[in-house]
């Protein structure tokens, strides 16, 4: 069974508490394990979780390290020898937080085993970690093709492993708390086969979580480039394949008005005719929602009208964009201006009872010469 990187910071939190409620049942809570191809946010559900709990995080890059720095430099005293620990470690008592062992599967095996009591028993040579803070690691998998060596049955069997798979609407929903370009939200909604992808050669780029937040920030920066260089540099990172479709989909987004036009009144409201349009309408209308100028009336009016102009699935899909993280809305007033708007009425007559949950299915993929197959809606 996999789990999505919300999933893993749950698992974490809930170990912390275990932890932190009895101490000295620490050799009962598993430290947490978590596998997952490069790319897929193991590292940062770490520390999301320890920033969910309020606690400090320590992110030790094993694949960098030697044996020594994880058990301390000996020296000698009163005619023995001794081991002074890494000050990297959390010794301070009193303190809490997550020590995650990242990269464990490309360290060598002389740090793997150097890391055994740490694991298990919490301490190295006889100095002892605080109390307060939950040990855990990630790597990748020997099949990612990245470099990884086998944990020895001894050390594997000190965790409680979890499988991560990343997962495309609690992704959407945290680029969208973040900004990210609408235009690759839309894409991914539209493709979401393209949204991790380790087929054909990974020596170069690939499609990953991490790779379309740096496609994101590629197109918010890209001052001084051109459209060719642009496309250069998002190539160098998704990898042809997904290049080709995601500029054949920008491309066709300029068939579209402006988003902030048709919020404000400044376009007619129309439904696109091609079906990746209409993803990317729906993208572009949620994220400029809460962020266009103007009046915020005006902006819900026409957002609520394109909604009872679409279909039930993308006028859902849209409402559920603009209401997962609305920026700058602690109190909930502006999720409550929205829901108590006269039109909600009608468009909840409309669409409520007519969708399911679930998200509209995406129509078959064409080929990077073609035009993307028109569904209806």
């Amino acid at each position: 069974m996999k789990a999505h990187p919300q999933q893993l910071i749950q698992i974490v939190c809930h170990q912390a508490r275990r932890l932190w409620a009895d101490p000295s049942q620490a050799r009962l809570i598993a430290p947490v394990f978590a596998h997952g191809g490069p790319g897929t946010g193991k590292s940062a559900a770490f520390e999301q979780a320890a920033r969910a709990l309020g606690v400090g995080f320590r992110d030790l890059r094993l694949s960098q390290y030697e044996p020594t720095d994880l058990r301390g430099l000996p020296v000698p005293r009163d005619g023995f020898t001794t081991w002074l620990p890494s000050a990297e470690l959390p010794w301070q008592p009193g303190t809490r937080g997550i020590l995650l062992l990242d990269e464990l599967t490309s360290a060598d095996r002389s740090v793997q085993a150097a890391a055994y009591q740490l694991v298990l028993d919490r301490c190295v040579g006889d100095q002892r970690l605080s109390d307060g803070w939950l040990v855990c690691a990630a790597g990748n998998r020997s099949e990612d093709r990245a470099i990884s060596y086998p944990l020895s049955s001894a050390l594997a069997n000190r965790f409680c492993h979890v499988e991560i798979e990343p997962d495309l609407l609690q992704w959407v929903a945290w680029a969208r708390a973040r900004g990210l370009a609408p235009e690759v939200l839309g894409f991914l909604r539209y493709r979401p086969e393209r949204f991790f992808s380790m087929e054909g050669p990974l020596e170069r780029g690939w499609p990953s979580p991490r790779s379309w937040e740096r496609v994101a920030h590629a197109l918010a920066t890209r001052d001084g480039l051109d459209d060719e260089a642009l496309e250069i540099v998002i190539e160098g990172l998704i990898g042809q394949g997904a290049a080709v479709e995601f500029a054949a989909f920008r491309r066709h987004l300029r068939d579209l008005p402006d988003a902030v036009d048709l919020l404000l009144g400044r376009a007619p409201l129309r439904v696109p005719p091609r079906a990746d349009q209409r993803y990317a309408l729906c993208a572009s209308l949620a994220w400029h929602l809460w962020r266009a100028p103007g009046p915020l009336a005006l902006r819900l009016e026409n957002f609520l009208r394109m909604g009872l102009k679409l279909g039930s699935d993308f006028a859902t899909l849209a409402m559920l964009d603009a209401t997962r993280d609305v920026p700058g809305d602690d109190d909930g007033q502006l999720t409550t201006a929205l829901f108590s708007h006269p039109l909600y009425e009608e468009w909840a007559t409309r669409h409520g009872t007519a969708w399911d949950g679930g998200e509209p299915a995406a129509p078959p993929a064409p080929a990077a010469t073609q035009q993307p197959e028109e569904a209806t809606a």
